[in-house]
């Protein structure tokens, strides 16, 4: 069974910057600066997004001039569930989770982790190919 995913900005935009990299091709590299421009992202998040996706291997980077990134594999090789996971990666630092905050009623928790449970499993589905041509 696939793992919880989060579902937050951080992954909206590591998906956003994805599809940014999809569009293009991988005939030439595409700037930090474009992509974060095309994407309406900061560029220092940007960044830090792009760290987390270079470890997962879902982007390359070229230096020098011409430089850039392109994606690490074909965009219908790119599951929705990597790029959050990688956009998860990418957090500077991460506060422990404490018993404060579960929510108080293990009902509603249970609801909440099966939830979770089927997002991540349809997330696994859906590629980046996907995306890009709406086909969902």
């Amino acid at each position: 069974m696939p793992s919880t995913l989060t579902l937050n900005s951080r992954g909206e935009y590591a998906v956003m910057a994805m599809i940014e990299l999809a569009r293009s091709g991988s005939k030439h590299p595409l700037p930090l600066a474009d992509i974060a421009a095309n994407a309406g992202i900061s560029l220092s998040y940007l960044e830090q997004l792009i760290a987390g996706m270079r470890r997962h291997k879902l982007v390359k980077s070229y230096r020098g001039p011409g430089g850039g990134y392109i994606l690490g594999k074909h965009p219908d090789e790119i599951m929705i569930a990597d790029i959050l996971t990688a956009a998860e990666d990418s957090t500077p630092a991460r506060r422990a989770k404490t018993n404060e905050d579960k929510p108080k009623c293990a009902h509603t928790n249970a609801l909440w982790l099966h939830m979770g449970e089927i997002i991540g499993s349809a997330l696994h589905k859906i590629t980046l190919e996907d995306v890009l041509h709406n086909r969902l």
